[in-house]
């Protein structure tokens, strides 16, 4: 025990003098808040707090608590019915694309996109697709690609905004509780893909890349209905997110505890996720840092075969066709999607999907103008929010 402690207190000591600590925020851990080596030394450091799946168990349960405290929600369980507003429905060969609006915190809007397989037999697996950071990211190309590709496996998938971009400009990007906002956002977006009467709410997954890649481990850790993920350059044990919708509100530090987006990542032990890393950014290390400590983890449920990480060592920070081929086999593998309507000659491809305008995705337009209700600035829904 003497020696448990004595190793705890050197972390600690460790980690205080390596981290880029800002005396102004000490609440908080944002952006390369680590060296690349402190960090994987500060990750071993917290490997000595579980050695099976009990002790893992119980902190996980402080990490998803100091999670919901961190980012001020008290009742995730407890949200108001949305109401949400369906409409512009395009229809392609072998899919459609809707045009979405969701009202979940009042006068709050999410916007996006609602991609649907035709001619599908029997329920769909539902994939809730956040993006990164970018100038419109949910109507790029990229965003696009994958979620009509996803919808012709089979899957109904809906991608929607971040809070303060596209059109859920209510409020900044970077109003003080982006993150709060993102997450419940992400609960609606949710509970919209669930009620819909096609999908199997048994056959749930999410993946988004950078921002949206902490969306992504971030809401699956705290809700269970998440039974798939695919975090795509995100998962860092050095890098904590550089925007205040990351890492702008205290969930990596507690008053019991600290930790880091690679252990958020791993409270979804053991369901299927798939860490997707390149060899240009904070996720550079994944294969000998991030994904052995995530694979120990899924080692105390007899479940290794179910993470998996491929690594891009040669490519950037972006959700680009290597990725996507990346992530659609394990989506199609564990959420029981069709690869094979998506594949010519052996390859997936993608040149069927149609790529739309702005104004043919747009949630808001004349005959479906923002409600009246919708809060304007950030005093306002900073107001709603406490």
């Amino acid at each position: 025990m003497r020696i448990f402690s004595a190793l705890f207190t050197f972390g600690f000591i460790f980690q205080i003098s390596f981290a880029q600590y800002n005396p102004l925020k000490p609440n908080l851990r944002q952006g390369k808040f680590f060296t690349e080596d402190s960090a994987a030394q500060v990750l071993q450091n917290v490997a000595l707090k579980f050695k099976d799946k009990e002790s893992w168990e119980k902190r996980a349960s402080l990490l998803r608590q100091g999670i919901l405290d961190g980012a001020e929600i008290q009742e995730l369980n407890k949200r108001k019915p949305f109401k949400a507003q369906i409409h512009s429905l395009k229809t392609f060969e072998d899919y459609t694309v809707s045009n979405v609006y969701i009202e979940g915190i009042d006068g709050i809007y999410i916007t996006g996109n609602l991609y649907q397989p035709l001619n599908q037999k029997g329920k769909s697996a539902g994939i809730l697709c956040p993006h990164g950071h970018g100038t419109n990211p949910r109507l790029a190309e990229y965003t696009q690609q994958r979620c009509a590709t996803l919808a012709r496996m089979g899957a109904v998938v809906f991608a929607f905004d971040m809070n303060g971009m596209g059109e859920a400009t209510q409020c900044d990007h970077k109003i003080d509780k982006a993150l709060k906002i993102n997450l419940i956002n992400g609960t609606y977006a949710l509970d919209f893909l669930c009620s819909l009467q096609n999908v199997d709410t048994e056959r749930i997954g999410m993946t988004g890349e950078s921002g949206g890649g902490t969306q992504t481990f971030m809401l699956a850790a705290i809700d269970k209905r998440i039974k798939v993920s695919a975090p795509v350059v995100m998962v860092s044990a050095y890098f904590f997110g550089g925007c205040v919708c990351e890492s702008g509100m205290p969930v990596h530090v507690r008053a019991t505890h600290e930790t880091s987006n690679v252990e958020i990542a791993a409270l979804f032990a053991p369901k299927p996720m798939l860490l997707i890393s390149d060899g240009d950014d904070w996720t550079k290390n994944t294969p000998k840092v991030e994904f052995p400590f995530i694979q120990r983890i899924y080692s105390f449920y007899g479940a290794t075969n179910q993470v998996e990480n491929v690594h891009l060592a040669a490519e950037k920070h972006d959700y680009g066709i290597s990725k996507r081929l990346a992530m659609y086999p394990f989506m199609a593998k564990y959420l029981k999607l069709d690869l094979k309507k998506v594949l010519k000659n052996g390859q997936v491809d993608e040149n069927s999907n149609k790529i739309l305008s702005s104004t043919e995705l747009s949630a808001f337009d004349a005959l479906h103008p923002r409600p009246n209700n919708a809060l304007i600035g950030n005093e306002a829904v900073m107001n709603v929010l406490k």
